[in-house]
């Protein structure tokens, strides 16, 4: 069953157009990734989905409901929850006052402190500083913090972009462990990763953008193995 369907999907930046009518689905449950070097149109995909961008042409469905040209706020309370490429914290707020604005669509305190307890599981740093302002945090700790918010919002379906973007090796193995932990638990996640290798490690099925197009899709699997994907992003 499709959670979220994206059809014949064109978007511009003024006269640039910037994705070329792009199909593809997602499965609830799933983890796909869309991989592509940098301009393929990646984050511009989560972010139409979002609604911080218009659509040209197409339709974006989720969960049975047409949500194209929606509000990115009534998109957020359907349980579509986005970790923004760049961590997009608020630098000058508390880890905890950052992970209560993930919170803000929500009202049952017992809920809200259940999902508080889980992030705390996911990630044990950030119960440790939960009093510390978020700028002050490492890189690391501010890509934890980011995921950590999006988690506070209860989604249903989760859009990662580029979640090791300037992590250290070994804090990339982290970041993509606790995603697997996150998928693990239900939440079905559209990941936009330039580590390919990694991306595919974690994800049921992938995509390949190419300026602005869909030029490859298959299992993570298969995409791994693909000569064109190794030469391309993986390095083979």
């Amino acid at each position: 069953m499709a959670l979220l369907e994206v059809n014949d999907l064109y978007v511009s930046y003024g006269a640039i157009r910037a994705l070329h009518g792009i199909s593809f689905h997602v499965d609830e449950g799933e983890v796909v990734t869309l991989i592509g070097a940098n301009g393929a149109g990646k984050s511009t995909t989560l972010r139409t989905i979002s609604g911080l961008l218009p659509v040209d042409r197409g339709s974006i469905v989720y969960d049975g409901d047409d949500i194209t040209g929606a509000e990115a706020s009534s998109i957020v309370r359907k349980g579509v929850i986005q970790v923004p490429e760049g961590r997009r914290i608020f630098s000058p707020l508390t880890v905890r006052e950052n992970l209560d604005m993930g919170a803000y669509t929500r009202h049952d305190p017992d809920e809200i402190q259940a999902s508080l307890d889980y992030v705390f599981q996911l990630f044990p740093r950030m119960k440790e500083r939960l009093e510390q302002t978020g700028g002050t945090l490492s890189g690391g700790e501010q890509q934890m913090l980011a995921v950590g918010r999006a988690l506070m919002a209860k989604p249903k379906l989760l859009l990662m972009d580029e979640p090791s973007m300037g992590l250290a090796p070994i804090l990339v193995e982290e970041i993509f462990e606790i995603i697997k932990e996150i998928s693990q638990e239900g939440v079905t996640i559209l990941l936009v990763e330039q580590n390919a290798h990694m991306a595919l490690s974690v994800a049921d099925r992938g995509y390949v953008l190419e300026t602005g197009a869909i030029e490859l899709e298959g299992s993570a699997k298969e995409l791994a193995e693909n000569a064109s994907v190794q030469a391309a992003y993986l390095g083979g």
